[in-house]
């Protein structure tokens, strides 16, 4: 993005075509996998496995041998792979490495290194190298000899982590390559894949999936007892195994729809995903006195840019440059808008009459360049049984003079215009499946012994949560730590975590050159961890929330008390719009590009100048996902709201909302509207177009005074026992479902002598070493009343 000379009138940025997804392109996740200082290894790994290869294979190439062929030859690596040597079962997992790769030494293009990865890859499933490597990892893991030399260590480089990193760079590119489907896939691979992701989702490995063993290696990275871990290749890793067995987006999207179906709900009022790719970057209309100095300008000549007729600047007008970092100032005591009073503005009904765009000239801009106002709003609104609730209470209170609880059936007494109301909000209420699993819950803890034990399906999102939950808090903080340490705007201090270990050579640069390319690769190491991060807790919420609330509360609980809010808050607080068209990649650097074609002469000016990409689509995507989370997160409760107003988060996401992409406003002004009534009404006035663009984009609420400021819910008293009884109410949760002693006081008491006696106790191995020792003192010595004993009988 280009900064403009003139900063006159209003201040654009380009729309971005930026297409949201569970992930980037795959040969973009590839390249992300490796730093650019690992680079010499790719030629390390040919080398190791052309030594070998040529032992056993003399005269032919990789690519030459039938499939039986290459089958015998991975076997034989299997076996190599069992080796004691540290040093020659490396050297083997560098060859299978190579193959994982591609063979690309045998490729001419990079469409070729991608197919024979691919195949190569399903061959390494099908002969069960996946699970020897897992063995070889987990040994690595407790590798206490690593970890305590790396611990004493002043400086860590990327020597320290080799057998680590080859080792997850195996197993990404494994998890990475099946979970991708190609149209050309056969039966066979399809069912490999499911066959895998099952295996990935199942308690095979030690009793858990195999995301726990990743968990523990971040937060054994976190506590500082392994620094020598390569937290990027992890975190990749760890987010790419959640997504596979979970699901992404669009399969969410669909168990939610089967969901609701099983729960006889009605069906969705529209397809969030679609609804939000067809929205556009658009915002409230231009008002007249800027369309009539814009043509003036254009008479004069004085720039050749598009009339500024296009619904597309965001509370941009007459402000200072958005490409400046302007974190210092308070924009809450600082109107945006010169014109920003209601009068300013040109609403829909006048807009044909008002907003007429001068006539462009043919040489400079196709005719079809025209206005083009949307029918309608984009969602349907919605209207919860609460709402309802709540305003029959407020009418039978002002009307009649008392209220029937719960009930929303019965209107008499009422007016007939609230007999309108009632019926139109009951046409837009909706039930989440949040409500109905709240219900649930309350009736099985009211009612244990009549409802009896629940029956929980074993789906991978439950076996995860259920591997989660003792450490839960632990894992959530040492991602937050990693985001923290990754965030552009983190400080360095002494005492915090190195991300930096696996992207730091062992000779540091010495001539300029070097210097910037591993700024580059330093910066681009920590967007990457930005994203993984971001990514895997987004879904992680999204899938907790629907396998059951509580467990997307207990999450949630947690990043809050964990501060999640403000450490989100702060990565905004920086020059948004620089981070999202960050040039952090050397193309001739990045896989498969580097190992198919002659490296180009690197100099300081094609450093510089970086890839010709409008944006960088890892930081929009991180983003954005941020900013999911923060709604997740925030959303109907409003103590969690109150701190986005304490944190004076206003000013913050204004800025965000010069960035013209349609998601990533939506959910900017997601968050400004849920907190607009606290802001006051000077803030609310000197932003009437953010209003607007909330008014336009964000569903309503049928019953919500979003815009009003009738603050009745700022009581700052209630915040606690908001969050006390929410934790209560997951504890309960938990306890009820997982605890498996928890049903003691109801369990029958056995008065049978014979039978009691008769049972069968499991005593531990070494009980008969201290029989004797256990009968002297809890028997011999022990006074017994038997007396006493047979009155109470």
């Amino acid at each position: 993005m280009q900064q403009t000379d003139d900063m006159e009138g209003s201040m654009e940025s380009p729309n971005l075509e930026f297409e949201y997804g569970d992930t980037d392109g795959f040969t973009a996740e590839l390249s992300e996998l490796y730093s650019y200082t690992e680079e010499p290894e790719f030629s390390l790994n040919r080398d190791y496995f052309e030594e070998d290869f040529k032992n056993h294979v003399k005269g032919r190439r990789w690519m030459e041998l039938s499939l039986e062929e290459q089958r015998a030859y991975v076997m034989r690596l299997l076996d190599a792979l069992e080796v004691t040597d540290r040093d020659k079962r490396l050297k083997v997992a560098r060859a299978i490495l190579y193959l994982a790769q591609g063979v690309f030494d045998e490729c001419d293009t990079e469409t070729d290194v991608l197919y024979w990865s691919r195949h190569n890859v399903f061959l390494l499933y099908d002969m069960g190298i996946f699970t020897a490597l897992l063995e070889l990892l987990s040994m690595e893991i407790d590798n206490n000899q690593a970890c305590s030399t790396a611990v004493r260590k002043p400086a860590i480089s990327l020597a320290d982590s080799t057998e680590l990193r080859v080792l997850l760079s195996i197993m990404y590119l494994m998890v990475e390559t099946i979970r991708v489907e190609v149209e050309g896939d056969g039966p066979e691979r399809k069912a490999a894949r499911e066959a895998f992701k099952t295996e990935l989702g199942s308690p095979l490995y030690n009793g858990e999936p195999f995301a726990l063993l990743l968990f523990t290696m971040v937060t054994k990275f976190c506590s500082m007892n392994a620094p020598h871990f390569p937290m990027k290749k992890v975190l990749l890793l760890l987010w790419k195994t959640i997504l596979f067995t979970l699901g992404g987006f669009e399969e969410l999207q669909e168990m939610k729809v089967k969901m609701r179906e099983q729960l006889n709900l009605p069906p969705l009022p529209e397809d969030s995903i679609k609804v939000v790719r067809n929205m556009r970057a658009a915002s409230p209309p231009a008002s007249a006195m800027e369309l009539i100095e814009q043509q003036q300008q254009q008479k004069r000549g004085r720039r050749s840019r598009r009339p500024l007729v296009k619904q597309d600047s965001l509370d941009t007008y007459n402000e200072r440059d958005p490409f400046k970092n302007d974190d210092a100032r308070d924009e809450e005591d600082d109107p945006e808008d010169v014109d920003s009073g209601i009068e300013g503005e040109v609403y829909p009904l006048d807009r044909d009459v008002i907003i007429q765009p001068p006539p462009p000239p043919p040489p400079l801009r196709p005719p079809t360049e025209r206005l083009s106002f949307p029918k309608g709003l984009p969602w349907a609104p919605k209207v919860r049984e609460k709402d309802i609730e709540h305003f029959l209470e407020t009418s039978r209170n002002k009307f009649i003079g008392f209220t029937l609880g719960n009930d929303i059936d019965t209107l008499v007494g009422l007016p007939r215009p609230i007999h309108e109301s009632v019926k139109t909000l009951k046409q837009h209420k909706y039930v989440s499946i949040a409500e109905v699993q709240i219900k649930r819950e309350e009736e099985l803890q009211q009612c244990p012994m009549t409802l009896g034990e629940e029956e929980v399906e074993e789906m991978p999102a439950e076996i995860l949560y259920l591997g989660m939950l003792p450490s839960l808090s632990q894992y959530v903080i040492a991602l937050l730590k990693l985001l923290l340490a990754a965030a552009p705007t983190s400080k360095a201090k002494t005492d915090s975590i190195n991300i930096l270990a696996d992207v730091l050579p062992e000779e540091m640069p010495i001539t300029v050159l070097q210097s910037m390319k591993l700024g580059i690769d330093v910066n681009r190491h920590k967007e990457i961890i930005v994203k993984a991060i971001s990514a895997l807790l987004l879904l992680l919420l999204k899938h907790f929330k629907l396998n059951h609330i509580y467990q997307f509360d207990y999450v949630a609980q947690h990043l809050v008390f964990a501060n999640c809010i403000p450490l989100i808050l702060k990565f905004f607080n920086q020059n948004i719009m620089s981070y999202i068209s960050a040039k952090n990649s050397i193309c001739a650097l990045d896989f498969p590009h580097c190992v198919v074609h002659e490296m180009p002469e690197l100099t300081a000016e094609s450093l510089e100048a970086g890839d010709s990409n409008q944006f960088c689509w890892r930081n929009l995507f991180s983003c954005i996902n941020l900013l999911r989370i923060l709604n997740k997160i925030t959303k109907w409760k409003h103590s969690r709201t109150m701190m986005l107003v304490v944190f004076k988060s206003a000013p913050i996401l204004k800025r965000a909302l010069k960035v013209k992409q349609a998601m990533m406003q939506l959910y900017v002004l997601k968050l400004l509207k849920i907190q607009t009534k606290y802001l006051g009404r000077q803030w609310r006035k000197s932003n009437m177009k953010t209003m607007s663009a909330i008014y336009q984009k964000v569903r309503h609420r049928l019953n919500d005074d979003w815009a009003y400021g009738n603050d009745i819910d700022a009581r700052p008293w209630d915040f606690q026992a908001e969050e006390c009884a929410l934790r209560e109410s997951i504890e309960k949760f938990n306890m009820r479902r997982y605890d498996k002693n928890q049903n003691s006081e109801f369990t029958p008491v056995d008065n049978c002598l014979q039978s009691v006696l008769g049972q069968r106790v499991d005593l531990p191995e070494d009980f008969h070493y201290s029989y004797e020792m256990w009968l002297e003192r809890e028997v011999f010595s022990q006074p017994i009343q038997w007396e006493g004993l047979l009155q109470a009988q």
